[in-house]
């Protein structure tokens, strides 16, 4: 749940079974090192894969390419363009040369016109999508003579080169469409490695080579991403050898160790866990209680019993390594803090314990989504720290269909977290002016400092500047939380050792399907 998150349809572990129909790992070869078809166990499934509405805007698309794209360092490297930009007018403008030779997968050229298209549809406000506000900077696109692309920027905008990893999509089909309801949202034309050929929606996506893919041919000529929802079940197909890999809690993870067969790949990340504290609530609309419900959870207990150390710690939204978290907000549980802040904004404990001021409970309800055992564990850990500072939060598990027209008023167990910059991940989660935008700051939190910290962040060039508007921003959270933030996670996958060339990058929210040891899919090579 993070900007046009890639959600998971809630899949049952009988939809998930009837799966089988994928094939086997070894592709009937029986050596076990077959150069067969690829078969990975995911979690979810995008809504759409169409880039104008979302699909692959943080890279790693199979189907499409942007402009750039990332590598295992995530470092950005030309992909569609030739090169990186050339950056003029004091870092207003962008100029972007194409790559000579690119097509479509159904043969057409690239050509500056499907990046102008690309980009113009994208903020049209007539397009359904929840990422116009991480192009907020761009004024113009146009194209320049038969090779490039300029962009002109509002302001300067330091992290905006990584914005270019969006995926470009042939205006020739998709301009024919309406971007909202066309059939390209389900039948995508790209010039990535990959092509679709089929989509089972709730069941799996089958992928083969793209043949006119400008940057080779890829060793891996199938694979299927199949969607299964529930974590047991992932781990089950993977142990049957339904599965070539799949990505698993750190739980399931372990249980694989003493496989001579299979290999962990760990992969760090920004994905955090929180639950959201909608201020429309009556309960979680309290400032004292989403205080008192911080300084209540214990963090280290949820990073070491839950995620059996793979994680840490979460204070904020942005990781304890990462360059601009603040250090002087890592703070401990403390429930003798909880308790003096709920005394004195009147929420007196009742004979049960649970308190209560003017004939309101301190009682809320917790959503999370089934079949996620990760997030069940840490629902179920924070109602019990809540319980011990007299909060009652009542934990439930729901598909996504229920918990999203429900989550303005009631609290859930999300996941959140993008790579690159810290405006990538914060802008959305916390502005007020995308309150109640789709997953976008699902709180619905309003904090005017927060607001002033993220525009200065956004629009300086100095990155004195932004990291001290960081800091002022991750300290206005602790003071007022509109989340509280429990653990950031790390990502495990488990999968058949018969592939050289897997490694992980440094993931966002957004894993599984387009991240983990399968995103460069189209350089592993057999082993030998």
């Amino acid at each position: 749940m993070s900007t046009r998150r890639i959600r998971g349809a809630a899949v049952t572990a009988a939809l998930a079974a009837a799966v089988t129909a994928c094939s086997a790992p070894s592709g009937g070869s029986g050596d076990g090192k077959s150069a067969g078809p690829v078969v990975l166990g995911v979690a979810s499934e995008p809504d759409t894969l169409s880039p104008l509405l979302g699909y692959g805007k943080d890279g790693n698309s199979k189907i499409f390419d942007g402009l750039l794209a990332r590598d295992a360092d995530l470092k950005l490297k030309p992909a569609l363009a030739s090169a990186l930009p050339k950056i003029t007018d004091g870092g207003r403008t962008y100029t972007y040369s194409l790559r000579d030779g690119v097509e479509f997968s159904d043969g057409e050229p690239l050509t500056p016109a499907d990046v102008v298209y690309t980009y113009r549809t994208a903020l049209d406000p007539k397009t359904n999508n929840t990422f116009k506000s991480e192009l907020d900077a761009v004024e113009e696109v146009k194209a320049s003579g038969d090779d490039k692309v300029v962009f002109t920027l509002k302001y300067p905008y330091a992290p905006f080169a990584a914005r270019t990893v969006l995926p470009i999509v042939p205006e020739h089909i998709a301009g024919e469409q309406d971007p909202n309801t066309g059939s390209f949202n389900t039948e995508p034309v790209g010039t990535g490695p990959y092509v679709l050929t089929g989509w089972s929606k709730g069941e799996k996506l089958s992928f083969k080579a793209n043949p006119r893919y400008w940057g080779g041919k890829p060793a891996v000529k199938a694979f299927t991403m199949a969607v299964i929802a529930d974590d047991d079940v992932r781990a089950t197909r993977l142990r049957s050898g339904d599965l070539d890999g799949a990505v698993l809690p750190p739980n399931l993870a372990a249980t694989f160790k003493g496989d001579d067969a299979k290999r962990t790949y760990e992969a760090r990340s920004y994905d955090f866990r929180a639950v959201t504290l909608p201020t429309g609530n009556k309960v979680t609309g309290d400032r004292a209680i989403r205080r008192a419900l911080d300084a209540a959870v214990d963090r280290q207990a949820m990073t070491a019993k839950i995620l059996d150390g793979a994680g840490r710690p979460a204070y904020g939204p942005l990781p304890v390594d990462d360059p601009a978290f603040s250090k002087d907000i890592e703070r401990a549980q403390d429930l003798g803090k909880a308790g003096k802040i709920l005394d004195e904004a009147g929420w007196k404990p009742g004979e049960d314990g649970i308190r209560s001021r003017d004939g309101q409970r301190a009682s809320f309800g917790l959503l999370y989504p089934s079949g996620d055992k990760v997030r069940q564990d840490h629902a179920l850990a924070y109602a019990s720290d809540a319980k011990k500072a007299g909060i009652d939060v009542k934990v439930e598990s729901a598909t996504w269909e229920v918990i999203e027209p429900r989550m303005k008023d009631t609290a859930v167990l999300a996941g959140f977290g993008s790579t690159g910059d810290p405006d990538f991940g914060l802008y959305t989660l916390l502005h007020s002016s995308l309150a109640g935008d789709g997953f976008n700051n699902m709180a619905r939190y309003d904090n005017p400092a927060v607001d002033r910290a993220l525009d200065k962040g956004r629009r300086s060039q100095d990155p004195a500047e932004r990291t001290s508007a960081y800091g002022t921003l991750q300290r206005a959270l602790v003071q007022d939380p509109g989340y509280t933030f429990l653990t950031h996670i790390d990502h495990l996958y488990v999968l058949a050792d018969r592939w050289d060339g897997l490694t992980t990058q440094l993931e966002p929210h957004e894993h599984g399907f387009a991240s983990g040891p399968w995103w460069n899919i189209e350089d592993w090579q057999p082993e030998k």
